[in-house]
């Protein structure tokens, strides 16, 4: 797997250019770091989502953000060789021959997958056991991204609610004149950050979940045909051409191959 720093470096961009902003301004960047509605925003956007989720969405969810954040893609080509390389073998000393092939593969999913052509399972079997994997990976990334896009509409919301509450506050107290300026803006921190943290962080992590969950199960889905067109005895070279052109832009690549 490659690493792809998109996710890190554009949450940096975003905030920094609010950052940036309010330095134009002229407001200073510690005006927005208030404790109370930091703490409304974020412990309220995520005890909602906990109450709207089940313990075990919840622990998906959290087990998820270190791959999303890391950004780690995993890459096709490796994998196309690997199977290549694998059909080879197999088209001339037969399927058995590839045990001994298989303990050193790494991909979980290839192994498991090769283990049962080995062992002789239907076509049609082999095809729905893997069809059944990929599934509950994608049901698995999905319900991962549900939970922070679920979070991203509950925290604008709740941001107004914080701002709400201290409206409360500075209308109690609107004898103090000279403070009622700071009071008011204080007020609107929350809205702020019930906002930001909805577009820049929970939605842009929910998004980056489902994206990098379905590049994984598209490779699944281009190691399972690999697989069965292994097992089927087909042409090592028909196998790589097959396979490329599944990827993005496959048309051109598998021509490529071809030449």
């Amino acid at each position: 797997m490659k690493m792809d720093p998109s996710g890190i470096l554009g949450t940096v961009l975003a905030l920094g250019a609010v950052m940036a902003l309010m330095l134009v301004e002229g407001t200073g960047v510690s005006a927005i770091f208030l404790p109370g509605p930091m703490i409304i925003v974020f412990a309220g956007t995520i005890g909602a989502g906990i109450a709207g989720s089940t313990f075990n969405d919840v622990k998906l969810a959290v087990s998820n953000v270190p791959r999303a954040l890391m950004g780690r893609v995993p890459s096709p080509e490796p994998i196309i060789a690997v199977l290549v390389s694998l059909a080879e073998r197999a088209r001339k000393e037969g399927l058995l021959a590839l045990e001994d092939a298989m303990r050193e593969i790494e991909d979980p999913f290839l192994r498991r997958g090769l283990g049962a052509a080995i062992d002789g399972t239907d076509a049609e079997d082999l095809r729905e056991l893997l069809d059944n994997e990929i599934a509950s990976a994608r049901e698995t990334g999905r319900c991962a991204a549900g939970f922070f896009q679920a979070l991203g509409g509950y925290a604008p919301t709740i941001g107004i609610i914080g701002t709400v509450v201290s409206l409360v506050h500075v209308l109690e107290n609107l004898t103090d004149v000279a403070s009622l300026g700071p009071m008011i803006a204080s007020a609107f921190v929350a809205t702020l950050w019930g906002v930001l943290s909805a577009n820049m962080i929970w939605l842009p992590l929910a998004s980056r979940m489902r994206r990098l969950s379905s590049i994984a199960c598209d490779q699944m889905e281009l190691t399972m045909e690999g697989v069965l067109a292994l097992q089927a005895g087909a042409n090592p070279r028909m196998v790589g051409e097959r396979l490329h052109s599944m990827l993005p832009g496959g048309g051109a690549r598998a021509e490529e191959q071809a030449a």
